[in-house]
């Protein structure tokens, strides 16, 4: 039997508060079917499964649909399903999620620069470092989703 871990929220949940928090102003600048989606793709990259549950569920009670939900694993693949602004989005997404010894290429950062506005921009990239917080968060403590 696997040893069990902790569950970081509940051991110390005023972090898990404030966190929310957080994430809660970032949501004040943010489209939330955009949001979701970026939060999907962040968890699928990172192969975490509570979070992909999570934001899927989240993003079909927002009104978005499952064949854009579906494909969101193969975003660059799936032509003109995603907009030019949400396809940024994600292409930010999977750089700041992968991020390597050479971060986000310029061309990438200026795709996403033309379709956000400064403001906008800054809330995306706290979105994306925010997701990637909680995945790691949550794949270390091996949270795991219940079947629904």
């Amino acid at each position: 039997m696997a040893e069990k871990r902790v569950v970081w929220a509940k051991k110390v949940p005023q972090v898990y508060k404030k966190l929310d928090e957080i994430d809660g102003v970032i949501a004040e600048h943010l489209d939330i079917t955009l949001l979701e989606l970026v939060k999907l793709r962040s968890s699928v990259l990172n192969g975490c499964a509570y979070c992909v549950d999570l934001h899927t569920h989240k993003a079909l009670e927002e009104g978005e649909t499952q064949q854009r939900l579906f494909l969101v694993s193969t975003w660059y693949e799936a032509g003109d399903i995603f907009t030019p602004r949400e396809r940024a989005a994600l292409a930010l997404t999977d750089e700041m999620t992968r991020m390597g010894e050479h971060g986000v290429s310029d061309e990438t950062y200026g795709e996403a620069a033309e379709h956000f506005d400064e403001t906008e921009l800054s809330a995306l990239m706290s979105a994306i470092a925010m997701i990637n917080l909680y995945n790691r968060l949550a794949v270390t403590s091996r949270l795991h989703t219940k079947k629904r």
